[in-house]
């Protein structure tokens, strides 16, 4: 048994389900998990844990920016550690955008930082026009048209794979 940080962002709550989920898995695995955004990773002593994941959401292009803070100060002790690091964006809908080598955003973040985690994974999200202000939902409308995507503004659509999510945390359970 492990114990097992799980750290997030999530901007409309699909990266915190994703977590959720892992939380369960390893929990049956019979792993000690702890699951707190990254405004809360802040409290924690990062060094009290066996294996640390971080979970990050893509907006506009970007993942927050306390993540990679995060990620950033703390990248020594990371390295040290099994971790792991998955992000989440609506590109990754798409096969061939869907894994870390061939997601853009993924492998633009990864140059951002000093950490090379020991596992990595890409989900895609999830689209909920009607839960979005006006400015999100059309621009990400307009994100959608470019990358033929969906685009009617009461479409909820949830692209992840949670079978990608279970054998995600098989393998975390496993490094």
């Amino acid at each position: 048994m492990a114990t097992i940080l799980i750290v997030y962002s999530s901007t409309d709550g699909q990266t915190k389900k994703i977590c959720q989920r892992l939380q369960q898995a390893l929990a049956e695995q019979t792993h000690q998990v702890t699951l707190v955004s990254v405004a809360d990773a802040l409290d924690q002593d990062l060094h009290a844990f066996d294996k640390i994941v971080v979970g990050a959401s893509i907006r506009y292009g970007k993942h927050h920016p306390h993540i990679v803070r995060l990620i950033n100060d703390n990248a020594q002790l990371l390295n040290q550690k099994p971790s792991a690091l998955f992000s989440v964006n609506l590109v990754a809908r798409k096969p061939e955008k869907s894994q870390p080598e061939t997601n853009p955003y993924l492998r633009r973040f990864l140059k951002q930082i000093a950490w090379r985690p020991k596992l990595m994974a890409v989900f895609a999200g999830k689209i909920d026009y009607p839960s979005y202000g006006i400015f999100d939902r059309l621009i990400i409308q307009l994100i959608m048209l470019i990358t033929r995507g969906p685009t009617d503004p009461r479409a909820v659509i949830e692209f992840t794979d949670w079978q990608q999510v279970d054998a995600f945390a098989r393998r975390i359970g496993d490094l």
